[in-house]
């Protein structure tokens, strides 16, 4: 287990060499929640709730998605893409570790600098801007931060299969991009699914996406309470488990596929 904590370490000091880039990051995502937040009261135009939410709940839904998505994003699908292609895996195999637990590790350690980084400065700055209103219930935290963990999970474990994909159609770089527009779209983070038609809804309902956005920034501005909030957990934890199975298949045949193109 040291070996992986030691990969997180390492992982948070080579994007702390980088952070210039992340402070810049905080001031694009100021301006995209500036953006949504009069683009709502817009479409609010006066009325106290739309599906549930009011206004200011609205807000804080944009600002807690935008900025919980610099916790669970990662690039690990381009890092393993970019691997593969150059061969540097078939020496990561021989390392003594596993490879997808180390790819996942990093990601963890990406995401821990993010949050301290980008996520935390972040939501004060947009706090001090916007009405945003945060939660004195101790209880909702707590919801919050194993929500936002699972959301972590599920993301890392939908890009190792992307990154995966790279062994069968070795140039998958579109399929790269279409798998973060449809997370973007479907997770929640540019529209709650509850703004969806009831088809839309009952569809993304049999899929993982809203446990990466929809599910944390809900429990955060107390659009789940009670119940509400557990399921979502056991839906996130659910698909947590479930996508272990075709990652680590897949990731089987794929190895068998790297011995056969090397032999």
């Amino acid at each position: 287990m040291d070996k992986y904590i030691e990969m997180i370490r390492i992982r948070f000091l080579m994007m702390l060499a980088y952070r210039t880039n992340y402070y810049t990051g905080i001031l694009i995502y100021s301006i995209n929640i500036g953006a949504y937040y009069f683009l709502w009261n817009a479409i609010y135009g006066g009325k106290s709730e739309i599906e549930g939410l009011s206004a200011i709940q609205m807000t804080t839904y944009v600002a807690v998605a935008w900025m919980a998505r610099a916790f669970y994003f990662n690039n690990i699908d381009r890092e393993m893409a970019t691997e593969i292609k150059e061969g540097k895996v078939a020496v990561e195999l021989i390392r003594p570790y596993n490879y997808l637990g180390m790819k996942t590790m990093q990601g963890l350690g990406e995401g821990i600098f993010r949050l301290f980084f980008f996520s935390m400065p972040g939501m004060v700055i947009v706090a001090l801007i916007f009405p945003i209103e945060f939660s004195a219930d101790a209880a909702t935290w707590g919801l919050f931060a194993i929500s936002i963990v699972l959301s972590f999970l599920i993301n890392t474990q939908l890009n190792l299969l992307t990154g995966i994909t790279t062994f069968f159609l070795y140039n998958n770089t579109g399929l790269i991009r279409a798998k973060r527009v449809l997370i973007d779209l479907f997770s929640g983070l540019l529209l709650p699914i509850s703004f969806f038609p009831g088809w839309a809804q009952e569809i993304m309902g049999f899929l993982p996406f809203q446990g990466i956005s929809y599910i944390p920034s809900m429990i955060f501005t107390n659009g789940f309470t009670g119940s509400e909030a557990v399921e979502g957990l056991i839906i996130q934890a659910a698909w947590v488990l479930i996508l272990v199975i075709p990652v680590q298949v897949l990731w089987v045949i794929a190895k068998k596929q790297l011995i056969i193109q090397g032999g």
